[in-house]
């Protein structure tokens, strides 16, 4: 899982924060392992990007509808005139592949160490801990910089860079299927918002559903709210599924 602030400056890396953290006690509701792998913070608290591996019994399944943009409408607490803002952040959710479904050649690797920036403390700073690798073919690079052993980042980095790469062919795939379904699942629609959190009103709309619940503070617990909007989702999408085999089933038969 990679979180991302959106537009909105400082007010949406906190709501950034909030939803990292959400996210965070969701996993640990749905008893799966929750391993940051990266981390930015902003100045007063928030966080700029984040990256995280969420292990568990159909994690993917679930979490593959988190996916998208997530908008947040509130007073921002740096705000002095009350006026509500809007701001948005981003969720994307690779599925990360077992080694027997990508093949990856290391020629094709550019592998590079750097002293590891910000925060932790003395030892984190004073060797070359950080790891940073390029795919040349693709362009695609993953770093990580979180743990102080050279040999642990590098073996995250890697495993960042596998869910990178096989996202990319994921969406390649979805592309050439080229579903017309309603509702953006996963990896398609990243652009499109997917929730709307409004604090004023406490309401949270899923737009893909046309779904509306109250009580934020409650839902942004991660757990049951959280848990059964994501199950509607499922839901849903498996019912579009069954509609798009039945409607290809009819124009088989009609030609």
């Amino acid at each position: 899982m990679e979180v991302s602030a959106g537009v909105g400056g400082q007010e949406a890396m906190l709501f950034t924060s909030e939803m990292f953290d959400m996210y965070q006690r969701y996993a640990a509701y749905k008893k799966w392992k929750f391993e940051i792998l990266e981390y930015f913070p902003s100045e007063i608290g928030g966080l700029r990007h984040a990256v995280a591996s969420i292990a568990g019994f159909e994690a993917y399944k679930y979490m593959k509808f988190e996916g998208g943009v997530h908008r947040v409408q509130r007073v921002p607490k740096t705000e002095k005139q009350g006026r509500i803002h809007t701001s948005t952040m981003t969720v994307a959710i690779l599925p990360q592949p077992t080694e027997m479904r990508l093949q990856i050649n290391p020629k094709d690797l550019r592998i590079e160490t750097k002293r590891a920036s910000g925060a932790g403390g003395q030892h984190v700073n004073t060797t070359d801990s950080a790891v940073r690798i390029v795919h040349i073919p693709t362009g695609i690079v993953s770093e990580c910089q979180q743990e102080r052993s050279q040999i642990r980042n590098k073996e995250k980095a890697m495993q960042m860079l596998c869910a990178k790469l096989y996202d990319a062919r994921l969406e390649e795939e979805t592309q050439k299927r080229n579903s017309v379904r309603k509702i953006q699942i996963g990896t398609k629609g990243r652009s499109e918002k997917i929730r709307t959190y409004n604090f004023p009103q406490d309401r949270i709309t899923d737009h893909r559903i046309s779904r509306s619940v109250h009580h934020i503070e409650c839902f942004m617990l991660g757990e049951e709210m959280l848990d059964e909007m994501i199950q509607t989702l499922r839901e849903y999408a498996d019912y579009e599924s069954l509609m798009e085999i039945i409607s290809e089933n009819e124009k088989k038969n009609l030609s």
